[in-house]
């Protein structure tokens, strides 16, 4: 079956889609049945190509090979528009790569309406199709030079562009012609050739790519299958259960099928800890699942796989999407958590007896203070800022262990002895913490790495996959370096520092233990949101220096969007009042056209703004529901409404971000609690940044930014 199919699966009306079911289940018993109608198509570009019977008024076009068993689902709709697909499209296999490819050439039979559902750009499968074929814009005789003219047809067709679509490729001129034409190639041409475009050279993308077989046959439909490129538009159907699945979710594709770039990294036996970095929308967490139910499948005895990331949100968001992609058994090999429940229920079960602080701890770290030397310039959020990110995360217990430690980011430099001044504060806190009974996030991972250490058996993982890896802290990854002591397939970690909204401080993994050195990846297809709305989003974080958690910078370069759409609507109101009209007016508008509210969420900078924004929604006669700490309830009516932080690892068609005010974007309290040293002030300014560019990339199909008053300066 055809991820295509699945597609135009999900827009039959729900009588069809029955009728699909029965037609799967008649044909696997007897594919020669009267009823299936199974017959050729007279005019399909592809002689292969065959219609069956979904009813009297609708058709599901087939791939039957001349020879083999093989038959391949490919699309279904309406028996006039059905047979119409079968004339424009082909599906053969690649000469260069082997792999199994559904496209469109030049020279389809015009018609002038789009097919329905189709989009501007492919899907994973490549083969969303307008249904006229525009010539690419440009002639051979055009002055403008060709963006492809030095690559030879070989090369072309080792990209993954059809022989037959090579002439086209090379009358690309622009980034716009290239686009146009996307909507008729597979989906690993276009990547190819945006790449090239974009400057990779044609060997670098070429290298990343899987090694075709030494000999390809034009005819082994079976062998075509198993290339990566086929199974990203492909899959087997195993059996009915896994069909059903498959029905009853046809949109959530990620389920089943993954880019080449994405199951490479994914079914492979790493020699060591690997980093993948990736833009919003790039599917890391996707890649994290599979790669756990991957692991799952592979690991023998009883070790188990443990799959953690930094908030209890996404990891409950996270174990409910695994069980759609995992057998009940894979699923008990699985353990998803965040880091800080692992910790504390760990402890707890070495009879650790203590009370947990997310912060600091108000009445001791208020005796703390009255030990500041009076004569010192520094504000209580020095102190606050010192103790977390340079004592607590570099494990220091000792005055001497002060007086040495790097400070690296921190701003302003402290000698010995002003150091040695400072230090009484940390020493008074520590030991009121420790007469009290209460541990830090920061202490219970030291504690538990200690005594992980102490016995060498370890945790029993076979491997820890982590996911939103930038939100760690330094004596986490220590912690996670000694659940998975090192080895084969010991660590497989996703992340982007450009989506770093819990910690303003940059961690370098390989001074954690965590040594990626050769196993740094990165994915570079967006599949979440619009090129438009990735491009301003972008933006958003302007020359801001990312690191890449190693050490290094990620310049986010290279990526791009499979989908277009409207570019990102930005609308300043004179007051509160106003935007609160507009957003009656137009969550109103989306009803009247049948738009379903739980796909549109409104998100705001702060729990307090968020739930005035609700209350006037709900006193203009809407349904709200507000996204709480535990995972969100689909099934509940209404708009979805949520705070940046909240909206993280979730997606939604459109997205509103209100009140970007200038005091509330940045958050005018999360910039005055830093000092005034430039370090701190640009790393607080990053995180704000960064918070903006998270809840922008939530949305798939629509962005709107509001503001009342004085707008951010984020948005100028």
């Amino acid at each position: 079956m055809s991820a295509d199919f699945l597609t135009a699966f999900s827009r039959l009306p729900s009588r069809q889609q029955r009728g699909v079911r029965s037609m799967i289940a008649r044909f696997e018993r007897d594919p020669t049945a009267s009823g299936l109608n199974y017959e050729k198509i007279a005019n399909a570009r592809d002689p292969n190509m065959r219609s069956l019977r979904i009813d009297g008024g609708y058709r599901a076009i087939v791939l039957k090979p001349e020879k083999g068993d093989v038959h391949l689902l490919l699309w279904a709709a309406k028996h006039d528009e059905a047979y119409r697909w079968a004339e424009r499209h082909r599906c053969s296999i690649n000469a260069e790569t082997g792999a199994l490819q559904v496209y469109r050439p030049r020279g389809s039979a015009p018609h002038a309406s789009r097919e329905p559902g189709t989009s501007s750009m492919p899907n994973s499968s490549g083969t969303s199709a307008m249904a006229s074929a525009p010539i690419v814009s440009g002639t051979r005789d055009s002055d403008e030079p060709t963006l492809f003219g030095r690559l030879k047809h070989r090369q072309l067709v080792r990209l993954g562009v059809p022989a037959e679509m090579t002439e086209e490729v090379l009358q690309v001129r622009s980034e716009a012609a290239l686009d146009e034409l996307a909507t008729r190639l597979p989906v690993e041409a276009y990547d190819g050739l945006f790449l090239y475009m974009a400057g990779d050279a044609y060997e670098t993308i070429i290298l990343e790519r899987e090694t075709p077989p030494k000999s390809i046959d034009p005819t082994d439909y079976p062998a075509a299958l198993a290339h990566n490129d086929s199974r990203a538009r492909f899959v087997r159907i195993e059996d009915d259960l896994e069909l059903e699945k498959m029905f009853n979710a046809p949109l959530e594709r990620w389920r089943v099928f993954l880019h080449p770039s994405q199951r490479r990294l994914v079914e492979r036996h790493w020699n060591g800890p690997v980093r993948v970095l990736g833009g919003a929308g790039t599917g890391k967490t996707v890649v994290a699942m599979h790669r756990a139910r991957w692991l799952a499948r592979e690991v023998a005895g009883d070790k188990r796989i443990l799959f953690t990331t930094f908030t209890r949100n996404l990891a409950s968001d996270i174990e409910s999407n695994m069980r759609s992609i995992c057998t009940p058994e894979e699923m008990n090999r699985i353990e998803v958590t965040n880091l800080d429940r692992w910790v504390q229920r760990f402890l707890r079960g070495k009879r650790y007896r203590f009370r947990l602080s997310f912060g600091r701890e108000p009445r001791a770290w208020k005796r703390a203070l009255d030990r500041r030397a009076s004569d010192l310039p520094y504000a209580e959020s020095f102190y606050n800022d010192e103790w977390e990110h340079v004592v607590q995360a570099n494990s220091v217990a000792t005055q001497e262990e002060y007086l040495r430690v790097p400070r690296t980011g921190r701003g302003v430099r402290l000698n010995r002895g002003t150091r040695a001044r400072i230090w009484p504060v940390f020493e008074e806190y520590r030991a009121l913490l420790a007469e009290r009974g209460i541990m830090e996030v920061a202490d219970c991972y030291r504690a538990a790495t200690a005594l992980l250490q102490e016995n060498e058996t370890g945790a029993n993982y076979a491997s820890v996959v982590v996911d939103e890896a930038q939100d760690l802290s330094a004596v986490a990854w220590r912690l996670i370096r000694t659940i998975a002591p090192p080895g084969k397939n010991d660590l497989f970690i996703v992340g982007d520092a450009h989506q770093r909204i819990y910690s303003r401080f940059r961690v370098i993994l390989g001074r954690c233990g965590v040594d990626i050195r050769g196993r740094g990846r990165k994915l570079r297809l967006n599949y979440r949101t619009t090129e438009e709305t990735r491009r301003w989003a972008s933006r958003i974080l302007g020359s801001c220096s990312i690191d890449d958690l190693d050490g290094g910078v990620d310049a986010n370069t290279g990526l791009y969007s499979v989908a277009h759409g409207p570019e990102p609507q930005i609308k300043r109101f004179a007051d509160r009042e106003a935007q609160a009209v507009w957003l009656v007016h137009y969550l109103t508008q989306l009803m009247d056209q049948n738009e379903s509210m739980r796909g549109v969420c409104i998100v705001a900078r702060t729990t307090a703004e968020r739930d005035a924004i609700g209350e006037a929604l709900v006193n203009s006669g809407l349904h709200v529901s507000a996204l709480e700490a535990e995972s969100p309830d689909r099934a509940s009516r209404g708009v979805r409404l949520a705070t940046m932080h909240r909206v993280k690892g979730l997606e939604f068609d459109r997205v509103v971000i209100a009140s970007a005010n200038s005091d509330m974007v940045p958050l005018a309290a999360a910039m005055n609690a830093t000092d005034a040293e430039s370090q701190e002030r640009i790393s607080a300014e990053t995180a704000e940044r960064a918070l903006l560019y998270v809840a922008a990339t939530r949305a798939r199909k629509e962005l709107i930014v509001s503001s009342f008053g004085e707008p951010s300066p984020f948005l100028a």
